[in-house]
């Protein structure tokens, strides 16, 4: 039985005496050449609200028109009140008119502008944006 073993153990001693220690072997890429291409696309709206709001901040008064004259010569110098910490024309003082010529032809035109909000003006847009990329890369070893 030591016989055996004694063998044994010898077999095994020269199956390690003829193994080669192991080596690695470089990596090499198998392409000399290449290229990468990539596409992009974005989408995006843009809303914009603009508004624009116009105050006077006195009152015009005018009367134009003819064959018209001020009632009992009256002061052609409206009287004035405060609106809202604004002057105003006072509508109760305001000059009285009349025709001058009975029976003839006349035109009669008297305006009033006060204090306050005029205009208002609202532009609304939307932009629409739309950018494609595409992009390639190429590489060489």
């Amino acid at each position: 039985m030591r016989v055996l073993l004694l063998l044994l153990c010898g077999l095994i001693g020269e199956a390690f005496a003829f193994a080669q220690p192991a080596q690695s072997v470089p990596v090499v890429p198998n392409f000399s050449t290449g290229s990468m291409t990539s596409h992009t696309e974005t989408r995006s709206n843009v809303t914009e609200t603009i508004v624009s709001e116009s105050y006077g901040t006195g009152w015009q008064y005018s009367v134009s028109g003819t064959n018209i004259e001020p009632v009992n010569g009256a002061s052609l110098t409206p009287g004035t009140t405060t609106v809202n910490g604004w002057s105003a024309l006072d509508v109760t003082k305001k000059p009285s008119w009349k025709i001058a010529n009975p029976g003839g032809a006349f035109q009669f035109v008297e305006t009033y502008s006060g204090p306050g909000l005029s205009n208002v003006t609202t532009i609304q847009r939307v932009t629409e944006i739309e950018q494609i990329t595409d992009t390639i890369s190429t590489f060489s070893q």
